[in-house]
């Protein structure tokens, strides 16, 4: 989204019609649908099918995480200073379609390389080039939405319907991706099954942007101009609710990333029964209730409230795996109850991001809704992925974990039981920290957008 300054934002609110959430959704749909694949069985893939050991594919995941998390400013900044006539924020879901879908396949698609050394550069490359393409789609995902609409109702309405979708992108990816390469491929570490799979769901998500891209409409870009890249950056100076959401979903990502790596470990070694892994990835749609219930939680409780709520269900849905044991119905009904809660968080991060820009506009002048959300989520997600796949796979490495072994020493089962249990609790709780600091600046939210919305009058009657 452009940067512009308050002056030269009349801000009207605007209702978005429903098949334009419903469409708005579908950004986030497909997105998932092929990113959560990545995120949930990427370390599963390199280590059971590609033939990676445990410690180089952790690495892995680290390192080019850390290196593409930072493209998500640059692609802030390449928004922002998007001129098209289709908008700034829309015309990147037409661009992107094609090179996340590719890259996204060329992840799966297992050459047949024998030098170890080569695999792993391959994985490598193509990890951090899928994840670049990622950023380059998903980031306008944020950045548009204070362009959709100026109502802050509105605005929690159509991050609900993206994150509706957004979950069942998720519920297709986790679910059906593993029984889906199972029944093509023979086995869940068919390189083949694999290869077919993800190919089918990266058309799909191809088609999902076109749509999108299609019904989608900024409402604002006429009334928007541009400035300097270095004054783009000074949208963040003292934005303290900015500031605070960037540490706290980074933070919920380590351990969100932490929890989904581990399950297919967990039921194919600790449990035994590794068909549980789409069983319980299935259950987790229930965590749609959790964001149809945003809105009315935060008419209630304000969004710090309903986060540290959600915060909880997530810590108490953990302690019960953790208890749990072989316990199946105990498990699944703690999975629910963790999955209401990150389910729930993951679209109260995307409010906070969207009111920091107000924030930032406010306190600075200048309004970089293309940076801030772009670095608010795309980077946070990328950072906290990288790292909550790291740790596990270095607990689970110096556990003395062995790849494609039928079972694993106990030290190695208790690794990864600690990995998906009581490390993503520790995480949560730690959460909660950034999250009641922002209680003070969310309070301040209604004189903010008063604020601006007298700035823009007074302009208006200007001219």
């Amino acid at each position: 989204m452009s940067q512009s300054t308050t002056a030269a934002d009349p801000r009207n609110p605007h209702q978005m019609p429903l098949h334009r959430k419903v469409t708005y959704s579908f950004t986030d749909l497909s997105g998932n649908l092929l990113y959560c694949i990545i995120s949930t069985y990427a370390l599963y893939y390199f280590t059971e099918v590609y033939g990676l050991s445990m410690a180089v594919a952790g690495t892995i995941l680290l390192v080019a995480r850390f290196f593409d998390a930072f493209d998500a400013p640059v692609w802030g900044v390449i928004i922002d200073h998007t001129h098209t006539r289709w908008g700034q924020s829309r015309p990147w879901f037409l661009w992107m379609a094609v090179p996340f879908s590719l890259f996204v396949f060329l992840l799966f698609c297992a050459p047949p390389i024998s030098d170890p050394a080569a695999r792993a550069w391959y994985a490598g490359v193509v990890y951090v080039l899928a994840g670049i393409s990622y950023t380059g789609m998903s980031a306008p995902i944020t950045s548009v939405l204070p362009n959709l609409t100026s109502n802050p109702d509105e605005r929690n309405v159509a991050s609900t319907f993206r994150m509706v979708g957004g979950n069942i992108g998720n519920f297709l990816a986790v679910t059906f991706i593993l029984p889906l390469s199972t029944k093509i491929g023979g086995s869940s570490t068919s390189a083949n099954g694999w290869r077919v799979a993800v190919g089918l769901y990266c058309l799909v998500a191809l088609v999902l942007l076109v749509i999108a891209f299609l019904d989608m409409r900024e409402q604002n870009i006429e009334r928007t101009k541009p400035i300097s890249i270095r004054d783009s950056f000074r949208a963040a100076k003292a934005n303290w609710p900015w500031i605070l959401v960037v540490v706290a979903n980074v933070v919920f990502w380590i351990g969100f990333t932490a929890r989904t790596s581990m399950l297919p470990y967990y039921f194919r070694y600790n449990v035994g029964n590794e068909s549980w892994t789409s069983i319980l990835n299935g259950i987790s749609i229930i965590q749609v209730l959790g964001m149809m219930s945003v809105p009315f939680l935060c008419k209630r409780l304000h969004l710090w409230g309903t986060t540290l709520l959600a915060l909880g269900f997530a810590g108490a849905g953990q302690i019960g795996l953790a208890v749990a044991g072989g316990n199946i119905p105990v498990m699944i009904v703690s999975w629910c109850i963790a999955c209401l809660g990150t389910g729930t968080l993951c679209s109260l991060f995307v409010l906070m991001v969207t009111y920091s820009v107000d924030y930032g506009e406010w306190k600075n002048g200048i309004r970089a809704a293309g940076l801030l959300t772009a670095i608010g989520s795309s980077f946070c997600i990328k950072m906290g992925a990288g790292i909550g796949a790291f740790l596990p796979s270095q607990i689970l490495s110096i556990a003395g974990f062995q790849e494609g072994v039928k079972a694993q020493s106990a030290s190695a089962l208790t690794a990864i039981h600690f990995s998906f249990t009581w490390l993503p609790l520790i995480i949560f709780v730690l959460c909660m920290i950034p999250v009641y600091l922002y209680k003070r600046y969310e309070d301040q939210q209604d004189k903010v957008l008063g604020e601006l919305k007298a700035r823009a009058n007074e302009v208006e009657a200007a001219k």
